[in-house]
């Protein structure tokens, strides 16, 4: 009897999802609840199981390829019969299409530019990791294998009176350089399909600018108190919770304090009505396997440094492997952005609809500031408030700032809620 394997059901707002990728192959046997192919939302990734023991007869849907819910994307065979003596597979296990590599990692679809690379390396499409949407194997990945760029690929010669007519469209197009000469140089154009989760945070955030009216304020927090106590506790503290005290759980404690005083920020609208919360679940932005994904502390007024901490640890690494569950990716009504850990001086972060702000963090650096009559060197770091003017007026939004400013220079205010 054939199976069709369809694409479930993913959430009310969840329409359309994007093969990433195939744990089987065409011909390979499978046994039930073993996983198949693994599913991209706009909010979190899904791994299809095999509801019964068979052989895969037919994959209708390539990597990368979208697919509408209920859409077919396999049919397996239960009447099928591994043949004897082979190796039966097991559930969870991490074969997939495409050429496996000996540390169970393996490869996609290899884009044009990877697949030259890979020639002049002599590099087997199983031993090249591919990190693009759907596993594709990309060029950046395919030099990092390669453990060098690729050998230039350009060759200079005189144009001359009986030169040949202009080179087909296959040929790489040649650029003047200022000696006369003439560099062949290649100009390749990768077209993939926007993720999911990529469509949806363009939608949001140009939703965001459009409906409503933002306007960020800025100032500048010295880090001194937050490091010198960090490096006074941190040993204790990491022996006594297994987690490194980190500069993010001052800020969430910061942040809850500052909406307590500034319920605002922490408020939506919904059509004409202002909608204030007594609690605080704070997003806090990072960088996923598939794109910049914000997963909720819930209830973070409740949790303590070291609760803080160990969230941010777990969902942060269920996030690179793209395992955070739609319900973990849901919800919010602050959200807490460090592009400092990229390196960025400053920036005008986008709040997160509905939601009425957003703090951006930004780089640590040792500046020289005026204290006490004194000119000195401290660790100062930058912070944006993008805030909706709608609901939002500058002195809140500029108190509520310099009360985060008071928190994070003042560390100790924050235990003894002053």
């Amino acid at each position: 009897m054939a199976v069709e394997i369809k694409v479930p059901s993913a959430g009310e707002s969840v329409s359309r999802v994007l093969v990433g990728r195939w744990f089987k192959k065409e011909g390979e046997f499978v046994v039930a609840d073993e996983r198949i192919v693994e599913l991209e939302t706009d909010k979190a990734s899904q791994e299809i199981l095999a509801p019964s023991a068979g052989k895969i007869v037919k994959l209708l849907k390539k990597e990368g390829e979208s697919a509408n819910i209920g859409d077919v994307l396999a049919v397996v065979d239960e009447t099928a019969k591994q043949a004897a003596g082979a190796a039966a597979s097991q559930p969870g296990g991490d074969a997939r299409s495409g050429d496996s590599k000996p540390n169970g990692n393996t490869s996609g679809h290899v884009m044009p530019a990877a697949e030259r690379i890979m020639a002049q390396n002599k590099l087997t499409p199983g031993s090249v990791v591919g990190t693009g949407p759907g596993g594709r194997v990309l060029k950046e990945d395919a030099q990092r294998a390669a453990g060098a760029q690729p050998p230039p690929t350009i060759a200079i010669g005189k144009p001359s009176a009986s030169s040949a007519p202009a080179p087909a469209v296959s040929s790489p197009p040649a650029v003047a350089t200022s000696s006369g000469s003439y560099l062949a140089v290649d100009r390749m154009e990768e077209i993939v399909e926007m993720t999911p989760i990529r469509e949806s945070i363009a939608k949001r955030l140009v939703s965001a600018q459009q409906n409503a009216a933002l306007v960020t304020t800025f100032n500048e927090i010295d880090m001194s108190g937050v490091m010198q106590l960090r490096k006074d506790l941190q040993d204790t503290f990491q022996k006594k919770h297994g987690v490194k005290l980190g500069l993010m759980s001052f800020f969430v404690k910061a942040v809850v304090d500052g909406l307590r005083l500034f319920p605002q920020l922490n408020a939506e609208i919904r059509g004409t009505k202002i909608v204030y919360r007594n609690y605080f679940d704070i997003g806090v932005a990072v960088g996923g396997g598939r794109g910049l994904v914000v997963p909720i502390l819930r209830n973070a007024e409740r949790m303590s440094f070291a609760e803080i901490e160990k969230q941010i640890a777990e969902l942060a690494m269920r996030a690179r492997d793209n395992k955070l569950s739609m319900k973990e990716l849901e919800g919010g009504t602050f959200t807490i952005s460090n592009g400092g850990v990229f390196g960025s001086m400053l920036s005008t972060p986008i709040v997160n609809p509905p939601q009425s702000g957003i703090l951006g963090l930004h780089a640590i650096n040792e500046r020289p500031i005026a204290k006490d009559g004194q000119v000195v060197i401290r660790p100062m770091m930058y912070v944006a408030l993008t805030y909706d003017h709608r609901i939002v007026d500058g002195r809140e939004s500029v108190s509520f700032l310099v009360r985060v400013k008071d928190c994070v220079e003042n560390p100790t205010r924050m235990l003894v809620e002053v």
